[in-house]
């Protein structure tokens, strides 16, 4: 017969963090959110450890390379889907990598026979004010000079006279080899009271710009995570069909670290993938998943995996308990792998970090999520509502909403993904719909962080480790899940002092 699991299946919902002691050090300034990525003998330091504990979902409505550098640049990681051929996915991790935070690839390019009509048009249509002069109008042509908006005026020049006329040409102008540090290109916009610093390689072609105007944006992303080469650091997601193809491309493209995307991660075909993965690549850290027990972690763990997700049917998305009756709580599913993974730690030596994957429908449910014993957590709703991510920005009566797709829907198509049998979904496991838009990634992730830190603050800790040691929960009923919530009509406008 059918075996009974102790415990009722609970969500974040259902649980409460109780204060402790907070000490006089203990201050958002004080709090460190670095967490391990991937596993590592205990004694030793994790081989990527992340700034902050956020990684996006591997969804096609989500990581894009513009929210990989944005999420990058606060610290956490994005993992580029998979679910479209293995050049595209290269593509995009080449994307991430290559991108310098100060150095700028010029769009704002003309030839020297271009009218400075035309130089309006260009400027208007990108809003910048400086452009790159090249032999053939391109981001990488050879740079003959800069003309900047300060250089002509469009009421008191001749707009049809060509660019080389009111340009600065490269013989009188400041500019840098292509082994230029940041540091030092920033030095030379100060010492030199430049506002543009061009990068040029050895045979004079424009390789990036540097403005005087991006100094204070670097200064604002002192966690960045990058590699040994000051590279913004990028994942990748894989399949189990065509591993053995996607990976070794994926590596050469730059990628850092891998996770096996799987609607149910308990399977012997995850468990070759993985003892294949590391057994060709073992420098490099591959992730596995979705489980939702013990055993489940232990199978993929003893298989190699360096990360385990955690999360089954628990996605704003997901409908996969609906249609399948196959799932588990959110919460009851951290805190038995958590369980399991001290356990896998007591007996080899070895750490073995996991992340929360779905069911994170409020910030506050992240630190229960991390309280629990997640190492990091994977998002996709919380991404997909900003403007990196590529789902598209839509008006309504209400506001703006943007797209936002799971991918066990029929939009999706990956039904690979499922195993259903045969060559599509027979049936969803995920939804198309919208989600309400939430601007920049920048500033939405500071306030899901400061609420972190105030709620670590509240319970004492000022590191993840020591939130997990130390955090006391409590199971809430429904009238106490009722008052979590204002009581009283919330105004809708504004006060106004008297």
């Amino acid at each position: 017969m059918a075996q009974i699991v102790a415990g009722v299946s609970r969500t974040f919902n259902e649980y409460l963090l109780l204060p402790n002691r907070t000490g006089v050090g203990c201050s958002p300034e004080a709090v460190d959110l670095r967490t391990p990525l991937v596993r590592y003998r205990v004694g030793a330091a994790s081989a990527i450890e992340l700034g902050s504990p956020f990684t996006s979902a591997i969804m096609q409505a989500v990581s894009s390379p513009d929210l990989a550098i944005a999420l990058a640049r606060n610290g956490g990681l994005s993992f580029l889907h998979h679910n479209r051929p293995i050049d595209e996915q290269a593509s995009d991790i080449r994307k991430v990598k290559n991108f310098k935070a100060g150095f700028v690839t010029s769009d704002t390019n003309v030839r020297p026979q271009d009218t400075l009509r035309h130089l309006v048009w260009v400027m208007r249509h990108t809003g910048h004010g400086t452009a790159a002069v090249t032999h053939d109008g391109s981001a990488g042509g050879r740079l003959l000079g800069l003309v900047a908006s300060r250089d002509f005026h469009p009421d008191r020049h001749d707009l049809d006279v060509p660019v080389v006329d009111r340009m600065t040409a490269i013989a009188d102008l400041p500019h840098a080899g292509s082994d230029l540090t940041l540091s030092e290109a920033n030095s030379r916009l100060w010492e030199e009271r430049l506002d543009c610093l061009p990068v040029v390689d050895a045979d004079g072609h424009l390789r990036s710009l540097v403005f005087r105007s991006d100094y204070e944006d670097n200064k604002r992303y002192p966690n960045q995570l990058v590699d040994t080469d000051k590279r913004l650091r990028v994942g990748a997601g894989v399949n189990t069909h065509d591993y053995e193809q996607r990976i070794p491309a994926l590596l050469d493209a730059g990628a850092d670290a891998l996770c096996f995307d799987s609607s149910d991660g308990y399977s012997d075909w995850q468990a070759q993938a993985l003892t294949w993965a590391k057994k060709h690549y073992p420098e490099i850290p591959v992730g596995g998943g979705n489980i939702v027990d013990a055993d489940a972690f232990n199978f993929l763990a003893e298989a190699g995996a360096d990360f385990i997700k955690v999360g089954v049917g628990g996605g704003s998305i997901c409908i996969t308990r609906d249609q399948k009756g196959i799932g588990r709580g959110q919460a009851s599913a951290i805190l038995d792998v958590a369980a399991a993974r001290d356990t896998f730690r007591e007996r080899t030596g070895e750490y073995v970090p996991i992340c929360s994957d779905g069911g994170l429908v409020h910030d506050y449910h992240t630190a229960l999520a991390l309280a629990m014993g997640s190492d990091f957590v994977m998002m996709g709703r919380y991404f997909a509502r900003f403007d990196q991510a590529p789902g598209a920005k839509l008006p309504t009566k209400d506001g703006f909403v943007k797209e936002y797709w799971g991918e066990g829907s029929n939009r999706a198509s990956n039904w690979k993904r499922y195993e259903q049998g045969g060559q599509g979904l027979i049936f969803e496991e995920g939804v198309d719909g919208y989600v309400p838009y939430a601007g920049d990634l920048n500033d939405g992730l500071a306030v899901t962080i400061a609420k972190i830190k105030a709620t670590m603050i509240s319970c004492g800790a000022t590191s993840l480790p020591e939130l997990q040691a130390t955090a006391r929960l409590t199971l809430v009923s429904e009238q106490s899940f009722q008052e979590n919530h204002a009581s009283v009509a919330v105004r809708d406008t504004p006060t106004t002092a008297i």
